[in-house]
């Protein structure tokens, strides 16, 4: 089967991309040639330690104290527990900082009432003097500076201890939730929708309601953005450019991070997500035909003369007997979900990609019955914005994080991401995508998104989290009536976490062509990552396992690691003080709860705080 055909989406919308022209390679000389590597690298191996057939037992402990040796050298280790190591970015001013506000965030009183407290603090103490206070405490602890010039020394002082900047402007609008309902039922439902609020073929699931409309409600992410008009997404978009050339002339390998909801009018992505899914359980349907339900997505490979017969039996006539043609098909005789979702890419207008199949009437038919001319140019510019970011990354060598959002959203901001990742990491992992953990799909789409970048050659990029909106979806889920996408407890989502991101690993340890950052607070995941990674023999200087946390929180995790030679990146928030009192109630909250449930961090920075006492470096400064 063929792959030479190149990135759809962002053809079909006219943008000036100029794509390459890639090898039409097959999925078996791909795999053929990854094996090979696998076998080479393997004999390369047993050459380094088995030099020698075992003759005697003197023998035999030679060629054991050999492989000893091989592992040993691979094995790697950070102390986590040196607090000197840790801290040693911090003067003890800022220790004392760290342990004030994680302890203003342990008490719930101050946590919920937080924004009215700082409210209540503007007005007594005046502007000034409440800015004062702010950087001295929450501000200072979670948010590097005001602008980009402001930020740079803290970035570059982290950076000369190894820990690199995700820069992330963190500025939100301040509106009341009835503001924010309003925006959302505005931005999210179309005119058709307005006019026959019925007559409609939309599941459930991918509909605007009122009640959850402000999307900041049980969520402790930074950033939740609401649509205005097409001239705030421009807007969204430079404040975007700006960040990424600020990350450009910071660091030589930095990150920025970019939300989809910013850059255009939602109401694309939910329609866009539902069709995707519905093209996903039309899938499954046949695939649960042919025998093949609950069985790992990649190993569902649909028998095309078994679908024909089904299509048949059902009716199907039109569009769907010209879709096994061609190049849809593999000379294998069957079709997986990869081939599967090839079948959408072939559209001219950005409306058509809207359109499911219907078994009842044997033909494909739109999502929503008309589409107006500035709803198709609202699409195509949200396509636009992403391509022109791209590109900016691209030209100041910085990496672009897609985050995650809601899952409602998610379905079309991956598939979009994708997109952008055939095109754009071509030679090298520009376009990073965010998998949540907490979903039950994640190693689904995880393991199609790697299988996906074999097949076409390109640089699979990921950050692997376990989530921000758990609450607000359970909630969703329950009050609307669809199957809660979160895995059930915390245990499963560790596990889910360490399943993708072990899969990952494993792909780095045979391609060299994937890259993940392991986005995540949990000192027993990054244990678990560096175990495998010596497992597999993957090096700090290898520069494809990268490791992330937010700025002001487990620094006795980050910074260690960056010493230790590890890729480790802060999130790296910045903005006015007044213009990110939303995203510091929401680090607040995240924070009483992180602090509740772990100690160490507070333990540690008690122990540094007494060490530097007690050997007379109370007034240490970094150098």
């Amino acid at each position: 089967m063929s792959y030479g055909k190149v990135v759809p989406v962002f053809g079909r919308t006219g943008l000036d991309v100029n794509l390459r022209n890639l090898s039409a390679l097959s999925t078996r000389r791909l795999q053929s040639s990854v094996a090979s590597k696998q076998q080479n690298r393997r004999t390369e191996e047993r050459a380094y330690v088995d030099y020698a057939v075992p003759e005697t037992d003197i023998q035999a402990d030679l060629i054991q104290q050999s492989r000893n040796h091989a592992f040993n050298k691979n094995k790697i280790s950070v102390d986590f527990e040196t607090t000197k190591e840790a801290y040693k970015s911090k003067d003890t001013g800022e220790l004392l900082r760290s342990l004030l506000v994680f302890k203003l965030c342990s008490y719930d009183l101050l946590v919920d009432k937080n924004k009215e407290i700082m409210d209540l603090s503007k007005k007594i103490l005046g502007q000034k003097t409440f800015e004062r206070i702010m950087k001295m405490t929450f501000y200072g602890q979670f948010v590097a500076g005001e602008d980009h010039q402001a930020i740079r020394p803290l970035v570059q002082r982290n950076r000369s201890y190894g820990v690199g900047a995700v820069l992330d402007y963190s500025v939100e609008e301040d509106l009341t939730k009835e503001e924010a309902e309003n925006k959302e039922m505005e931005s999210c439902v179309s005119a058709a929708e307005k006019e026959s609020p019925g007559d409609t073929h939309r599941e459930k699931k991918y509909k605007a309601y009122r009640k959850f409309g402000d999307r900041r409600g049980g969520v402790t992410s930074a950033r939740t953005y609401f649509y205005a008009d097409e001239n705030k997404c421009d807007q969204h978009m430079e404040t975007f450019l700006q960040c990424i050339k600020a990350s450009g002339g910071s660091s030589e390998d930095g990150f920025s991070a970019i939300k989809m909801t910013a850059l255009g009018r939602p109401q694309f992505l939910l329609q866009f997500s539902e069709v995707l899914v519905k093209w996903r359980s039309f899938f499954n349907f046949f695939a649960a035909k042919q025998g093949m339900e609950g069985m790992d997505v990649l190993q569902q490979k649909l028998d095309l003369e078994k679908l024909q017969a089904h299509l048949k039996k059902l009716g199907a006539k039109g569009d769907f007997q010209n879709w096994f043609t061609g190049e849809k098909i593999g000379s294998s005789g069957t079709i997986d979900l990869l081939d599967w979702n090839s079948l959408i890419d072939d559209r001219t207008r950005i409306s058509n990609l809207l359109v499911v199949p219907n078994l009842e009437i044997g033909q494909l038919e739109p999502l929503l019955n008309e589409f107006t001319e500035e709803e198709e140019k609202q699409m195509k510019r949200m396509l636009q914005r992403m391509d022109v970011l791209a590109k900016h990354a691209m030209a100041n060598g910085v990496r672009l994080m897609v985050d995650a959002e809601q899952t409602y959203f998610q379905p079309a901001i991956s598939r979009l991401t994708l997109e952008m990742q055939r095109i754009f990491n071509r030679d090298k992992p520009v376009i990073f995508n965010t998998f949540q953990c907490y979903l039950k799909e994640a190693f689904d789409n995880v393991s199609m998104d790697v299988e996906l970048s074999r097949r076409e050659g390109w640089y699979f990029g990921a950050k692997l989290v376990r989530g921000a909106y758990m609450v607000q979806e359970r909630s969703r889920a329950s009050e609307i009536g669809y199957e809660d996408p979160i895995n059930p407890d915390y245990e499963s989502t560790n596990q889910m976490y360490h399943k993708c991101l072990d899969y990952v690993l494993e792909e780095i340890g045979n391609s060299r062509t994937a890259n993940v950052m392991v986005a995540s607070h949990n000192l027993d995941t990054v244990r678990f990552t560096l175990r495998r990674m010596s497992d597999l023999g993957l090096v700090p200087t290898d520069r494809k396992v990268y490791f992330g946390q937010l700025l002001g929180m487990c620094d006795q995790i980050s910074f260690p690691l960056g010493q230790a030679g590890f890729p480790v990146y802060k999130y790296v928030p910045y903005g006015p003080v007044n213009e990110v009192i939303p995203y510091l109630v929401r680090r607040a909250q995240e924070n009483r709860g992180f602090m509740k449930g772990a100690q160490a961090e507070r333990v540690l920075l008690w122990k540094e705080l007494l060490r530097r006492v007690t050997s007379g470096e109370v007034f240490y400064r970094p150098a």
